[in-house]
């Protein structure tokens, strides 16, 4: 790995393989597994990359869930329609839409208009 200046946010997940599969439709692959762990890498073609951690029962509750990331991804608009959305334009000068992945997580994605 090249080491960089960057951010890489860790998303508590109650079942890892449905919430890789949700980050899959965002572009992402699985660059590591790490079974014993209970952990996964995923990174985009561009470099962005999230890391997914599994959970105990009942620890994240997906309607009562506060977290959130915000994905800035050139391709906005083709990446809502994999999940039926139209990105909108933001008086902040982004075009965006947002969806929660499978325990309950915000992911807002968007690029400046």
């Amino acid at each position: 790995m090249d080491p960089q200046h960057r951010l890489v946010p860790i998303i508590p997940c109650n079942d890892l393989d449905e919430s890789q599969a949700f980050y899959e439709r965002l572009g992402f692959e699985v660059e590591s597994i790490y079974p014993t762990h209970g952990y996964r890498i995923l990174r985009d073609s561009r470099g962005a990359s999230i890391h997914l951690t599994g959970t105990v029962p009942g620890w994240v509750v997906p309607e009562r869930n506060s977290y959130g990331v915000y994905f800035y991804a050139e391709n906005v608009d083709v990446l809502a329609a994999r999940f039926g959305l139209e990105a909108q334009h933001k008086p902040w000068g982004l075009r965006e839409f947002a969806v929660s992945d499978p325990s309950g997580t915000l992911v807002r994605v968007g690029w400046p208009i």
